[in-house]
């Protein structure tokens, strides 16, 4: 089952595929009659591979071995996948998002019962960071006949908007079962509106929808009820079906307080700026959104009022004028307000990435460090590092870090002389920290991501767990991502 607590109850309760549960009846359908003992029947498609092995990256992209899982239990795989890793840095999140979609052979140790474990794991990951169109993209790979698979599909079309293709997805999946309040939102978004109405009361005889869900559909298929009667209770874990009826009746919720997947359906045209902003910078802070999004929200319009987003939206503006004019003296006046707002939010990696490339070639004077660590956070760090705009000590070893090597650079705190004990040796001279050795050479997966969780762990006060993590990553050729990880743990100073 999901780790995913908001998920729709979307299939009938008791259904699994090959089960023989007794399905709650469709209203106005003529009862089967008969007696007979129904054999099960295990139903594999031959022509579509097991979802496990889905994916729209390939390994090879990655710099991963499609037999990445190796031997790890598929068990061990989906609980790994799906332990919360929601305040790491902005390098391992990106890495954590282009590992769920990658292309990768399934794990040798299968699961029992062929239930698509490891790929449902992948999916909930991606859910629970709020990439949803890439959770859509990778879900419509996979057998929608599958009720887990389903009801994913089901909900994150409903968060993004598409309530019409979660209604037509739900009649392309014939052979699943949907609940009542699921059945009943689809008979009225096609306008069968008497048909839905059988189904709530033929729902509610049967004892199949709950009494809080029944009233809220209630007044959905009949806004009339609605007239002088007191709001209903704002749910406080709405699921995407709830939340899309609470809308629909007149009382939509904020999703400020909401799993951050929820944030997607603020992106809407229909939403408010002010909506739009914080979702948008709840989503680019996941590392799930375009930064050109995001500051084309920025840039949109002239703030109209002042404190929290307002005061963000009025420096990125005046900073993208005065960029886009080449005001230098201004670009310099403006950056590092902007960099202490954008790292308030923890924003800093979508403000390096569009602001960097436009800051080169600027004279920025005392402002010319802070250009410099901009373009140390984004994936032109290895350019950046040629140059250098000053000797001062700190500039050198990050400029180090960055070409891999720290040898001959000096560091006085203590962070620093634990990345030179990763970076004084070449990667192929690092040993194999004990931490992993067990894992090594079979459950490179599980090692990496163990590395990873040691990282973001470490990071909170544990030097020897960060060392041992970013010592992994070096060993097993994942280079690039050690050096970004070790430059945005001394430039963002994500310390707990």
């Amino acid at each position: 089952m999901s780790a995913i607590d908001w998920l729709s109850s979307s299939v009938s309760v008791g259904y699994q595929r090959g089960s023989d549960a007794v399905l709650p009846p469709v209203p106005g359908e003529t009862p089967a009659t008969g007696t007979g003992p129904v054999e099960q029947v295990a139903i594999d498609s031959l022509d579509r591979p097991t979802a496990d092995a889905l994916g729209l990256i390939p390994a090879a992209r990655l710099g991963l071995p499609p037999a990445l899982w190796g031997a790890t239990p598929e068990l061990v795989l989906a609980a790994a996948l799906r332990k919360e890793r929601l305040d790491t840095l902005p390098s391992v999140q990106g890495f954590l998002l282009e590992l769920m979609l990658a292309e990768l052979d399934p794990p040798q140790n299968r699961a029992p019962g062929g239930n698509e474990m490891l790929f449902l794991a992948r999916i909930d990951r991606l859910l629970d960071l709020g990439a949803l169109e890439q959770a859509m993209a990778l879900l419509e790979e996979a057998d929608a006949d599958d009720a887990e698979i389903f009801r994913r599909r089901f909900d994150v079309a409903l968060l993004l908007g598409q309530e019409d293709h979660a209604c037509e997805i739900m009649e392309k999946s014939p052979t699943v079962a949907p609940s009542f309040p699921a059945r009943i939102f689809c008979l009225a978004r096609r306008g069968d509106w008497e048909a839905a109405a059988l189904a709530l009361s033929t729902g509610r005889a049967l004892g199949q929808i709950e009494p809080d869900k029944a009233d809220l559909l209630e007044r959905f298929l009949d806004p009339a009820l609605a007239e002088d009667v007191p709001d209903l209770p704002l749910p406080s874990r709405p699921s995407p079906l709830t939340f899309r009826l609470m809308e629909a009746i007149g009382q939509p919720m904020a999703t400020t307080t909401l799993p951050v997947a929820f944030a997607q359906a603020d992106l809407r045209s229909n939403s408010g700026w002010k909506a739009q902003l914080e979702a948008a910078e709840r989503l680019a802070k996941m590392g799930v959104l375009d930064p050109n999004q995001l500051f084309g929200l920025y840039t949109q319009e002239r703030a109209s009022a002042s404190g929290g987003v307002w005061d963000r939206v009025s420096l990125i503006s005046d900073l993208d004028a005065a960029l886009t004019s080449g005001r230098s003296a201004r670009v310099a006046q403006l950056l590092p307000q902007a960099w202490e707002a954008m790292q308030a939010q923890e924003l800093e990696a979508p403000f390096a990435a569009l602001a960097a490339p436009r800051l080169a070639g600027l004279d920025l004077g005392s402002a010319a460090p802070l250009a410099f660590r901009l373009a140390l956070l984004t994936s032109d760090f290895e350019t950046a590092a040629l140059t250098p705009p000053d000797r001062a000590p700190e500039t050198l070893f990050l400029a180090a870090l960055a070409r891999g090597n720290t040898a001959a650079a000096a560091s006085s705190d203590a962070q620093g002389m634990m990345l030179k004990r990763v970076f004084d040796t070449p990667p192929a001279d690092q040993p194999v920290p004990e931490a992993y050795a067990a894992l090594l050479p079979d459950r490179l997966g599980e090692a990496i991501l163990s590395a990873i969780d040691d990282i973001s762990e470490g990071a909170k006060g544990d030097p020897r767990r960060v060392e041992a993590g970013l010592s992994l990553l070096r060993k097993v050729g994942m280079e690039s991502l050690a050096r970004r990880t070790a430059l945005e743990l001394m430039i963002l100073e994500r310390r707990g």
